[in-house]
């Protein structure tokens, strides 16, 4: 039953509680309140539990943090990582029957725009883009036969992040924290690195809960030198300041929670309050890259006007991982000038991927040193990927369109054999031939590494068990063996 206040009980609560309040803050003014010592905010253990705390696995894993490096707008294979030779073969002739392509009709085949050359022990062909990373290909396995369902951006980014092709479903680094939580409480267990051209396609549906509880969505972190947005506490407010009216919230929001039950948007703002108030304290430092040796700064490049802004992305996962953040995801290309801000090459396809693979090739090779150096590269998968392929047909003479049927993605770390190449397309890259891999399987694949059977990540929601492999997802042998 519900207990009414008379108009005179209200009055005398409402004014009680006023002058409580202000006598308070005389009592603290003046020094008379008991003083206690100040809070080590990165010491202290989170208030009211914490719901990043790391949860077992369901077997021994072969990594315990995730990279993942995004290439917003669709990276061609020919150019990059697939060697095509035929595509010289056949330049100039037409396809026939039924050709998909996304934007206009379906030009003549066009021929490689990059040389390839051979690198490692393993003897891969690389383009001359990547020098860089063509100098740790014994330590990559390049798959080569992955494919996808959509031919338009924002679908296949969805796809490849979260599993379907519709906004609304958590992204692949919510379901990682989820199932495993996070080694920092005073950190995000998932942090996004956006490009500093803006965010990328499908924007904040890339790292969002959906239905999962909104404590496990992404955090995103800015690209210029102080990337974490009002972090610093109001001046003139202390740590023990923040902390009571921090408890008092809390307080407030536990009366809200008994009202309405079950609200996991209300438990992740008490969450996020108090990992934003923790942060304060301890994120500064995990953040600030200028801490670093220049030796280390030119490793990534940051040295350099056109690898500096990427660099700083990629040193700065690594100072993550290090601290023990679950999943850290960059992206290259943001929002812009088609042709330019992404690697989506319709209009240009040498000056897109020569600008893109430059300001990358340099800054991932260093992220892969640099991990190693610090022994983390066996304990961290580092996966490199976009949204779909190009097609190995002419767009204008000079582009290429999507092409969902094939594209080129690669591993390194966690214990994964390198020099490897897996899976093929045809003979000049239209569509998988050999060992077809959905992003379902690259989808399972990853959360095995992490010690996680994908059948068994599961999420009740509209009656039904979701996973973020939905109702498929077949390990790839090579990698997990």
């Amino acid at each position: 039953m519900k207990t009414f206040w008379s108009r005179r009980d209200f009055l005398f609560q409402s004014s009680g509680g006023i002058g409580g309040l202000a006598l308070a803050q005389m009592l603290f003014n003046q020094k008379l309140l008991a003083q206690k010592a100040p809070i080590d905010v990165c010491a202290a253990a989170p208030i009211g539990g914490n719901p990043l705390a790391p949860k077992a696995p369901h077997f021994k894993p072969r990594a315990k943090a995730v990279i993942s490096i995004f290439n917003t707008g669709g990276v061609s294979q020919m150019e990059t990582f697939e060697y095509k030779p035929a595509l010289e073969k056949y330049a100039g002739q037409v396809l026939t029957g039924d050709v998909r392509v996304h934007d206009g009709r379906p030009g003549p085949i066009m021929p490689g725009i990059f040389k390839f050359q051979k690198y490692g022990q393993c003897g891969k062909d690389v383009s001359e883009i990547f020098p860089h990373i063509g100098s740790k290909v014994d330590e990559i396995a390049f798959v080569h036969s992955v494919w996808g369902r959509s031919d338009d951006h924002v679908q296949s980014t969805y796809e490849m992040q979260t599993g379907q092709l519709r906004m609304g479903y958590p992204s692949m680094g919510s379901w990682i924290t989820y199932g495993l939580g996070s080694e920092n409480a005073n950190l995000p267990g998932f942090v996004v690195l956006q490009d500093a051209r803006g965010g990328p396609l499908g924007a904040a549906n890339n790292w969002q809960s959906g239905f999962l509880p909104s404590t496990f969505q992404g955090t995103p972190f800015g690209a210029a030198d102080n990337p974490i947005v009002d972090l610093k506490r109001p001046a003139g407010v202390t740590a023990d300041q923040q902390r009571l009216r921090l408890d008092m919230l809390a307080k407030l929001n536990e009366i809200h929670a008994e009202r309405y039950p079950g609200s996991s948007e209300l438990a992740g703002r008490i969450s996020s309050y108090e990992l934003a108030y923790r942060m304060q304290g301890c994120a500064p430092e995990a953040v600030d890259i200028n801490r670093e040796s220049d030796a280390t700064k030119k490793l990534y490049g940051l040295d350099e006007e056109i690898t500096a802004p990427f660099g700083k992305q990629c040193l700065m996962a690594r100072r993550l991982v290090e601290r023990g953040v679950r999943f850290v995801q960059l992206f290259s290309g943001g929002l812009g000038v088609q042709n330019k801000d992404t690697w989506d090459a319709h209009a240009g396809m040498k000056e897109n991927h020569s600008l893109h693979a430059k300001e990358t090739d340099l800054p991932i090779a260093g992220l892969l040193t640099d991990l190693k150096a610090h022994g983390l590269l066996d304990e961290t998968l580092v996966i490199w990927h976009s949204e779909f392929g190009r097609m190995p047909l002419s767009e204008n003479g000079v582009g290429r369109d999507h092409n969902p049927g094939a594209m080129t993605i690669w591993m390194a770390g966690a214990g994964i054999k390198g020099g490897q190449s897996i899976g093929t397309t045809d003979e000049i890259g239209y569509k998988t031939e050999k060992q077809p891999i959905s992003y379902h399987d690259v989808h399972a694949t990853i959360l095995a590494l992490l010690g996680i059977e994908h059948t068994k990540l599961t999420y009740r929601y509209n009656g039904r068990d979701m996973r973020l492999t939905d109702v498929a997802g077949e390990l790839i042998p090579q990698i997990v063996g």
